[in-house]
């Protein structure tokens, strides 16, 4: 009943269309070297995305925490997973033949610390987008656009410099895919 409705695959195609883009972003962002470009393509991705699409999470760490929180159904949740995981492949690829290398595209633990430091900011940065994203849903943040595009950019910054901060497995996993860098993938 539920795979015949509109509504449900609006929210898939939302799902994929909004990875894509967020995840597309960052990865052209990801050519300037500074770790602030990241940071604040993907802050203001996720901000507009948030605002012009309702609210799609582009991001399988926040549809699992809406999973185990039982404020998503599973049905709803494994085709959000695997609409994600496409957009951001479709996205990687895309970026892969439009940029002129490889390297900015995978996030990877850093020189700066070790693969254990590297899980411990990546699990603190999405924990507090984790938190922010139920906040905005409940209506006791601040507009939800506002306030997750500035959690990504924190997070970002907090992490990046060990991990990445990708924050998005999804975001992670498409760059992966496409160029087979797998190098401490399990951390981000």
């Amino acid at each position: 009943q539920e795979l015949r409705s509109g509504r449900f695959w609006q929210d898939v195609l939302a799902e994929a269309v909004a990875t894509l883009i967020f995840v597309g972003v960052v990865l052209g962002a990801s050519a300037d070297p500074s770790p602030l470009a990241p940071a604040l393509a993907g802050g203001l991705a996720a901000g507009v995305l948030t605002c012009a699409l309702g609210a799609p999470q582009a991001n399988p760490a926040l549809t699992l925490a809406l999973l185990c929180t039982r404020k998503m159904d599973a049905l709803h949740g494994a085709a959000a997973l695997l609409a994600q995981c496409t957009g951001a492949v479709l996205a990687a690829t895309a970026a892969r033949l439009a940029l002129p290398g490889d390297t900015g595209m995978v996030t990877r633990v850093s020189a700066v610390g070790t693969a254990g430091q590297a899980l411990g900011w990546e699990t603190f940065a999405t924990f507090q987008l984790a938190l922010t994203a139920f906040a905005a849903a409940d209506g006791v943040a601040v507009p939800a656009g506002l306030s997750l595009g500035s959690a990504v950019i924190a997070g970002t910054l907090a992490a990046g410099p060990f991990s990445g901060g990708s924050m998005n497995p999804a975001r992670s996993l498409g760059p992966a895919i496409v160029t087979g860098v797998w190098d401490d993938h399990w951390v981000s």
